[in-house]
């Protein structure tokens, strides 16, 4: 089980390829890796903005890769999407890059 800070300095590392490739604007970590309380089956939660809205082969292609990146299993959240009641839960607790 990976730590926060290791995901954290993992994500920096490829920033701007993830900005190159798959034009992501901004990523951040929330849930329960953020709160402390991550087990061993926990996905991580990762929200996102892009510069361009990807298409969803794109946006598979990228949670993919985050996830191989990471060796964990991931749950890519486009912060576009969030639902309003859940969303200002999420946008409170987000760790940003």
């Amino acid at each position: 089980m990976k730590t926060l800070n290791k995901i954290k300095t993992v994500l920096d590392a490829h920033k701007k390829d993830l900005r190159a490739r798959y034009k992501v604007k901004k990523i951040g970590i929330f849930g329960s890796y953020v709160r402390g309380e991550q087990g061993k089956k926990s996905d991580l939660d990762i929200l996102v903005e892009f510069s361009e809205t990807p298409g969803l082969f794109a946006f598979i292609e990228l949670e993919n890769y985050i996830s191989e990146m990471l060796d964990t299993k991931i749950d890519l959240v486009m912060k576009d999407a969030l639902k309003p009641h859940i969303g200002k839960h999420i946008l409170k607790e987000v760790v940003y890059l």
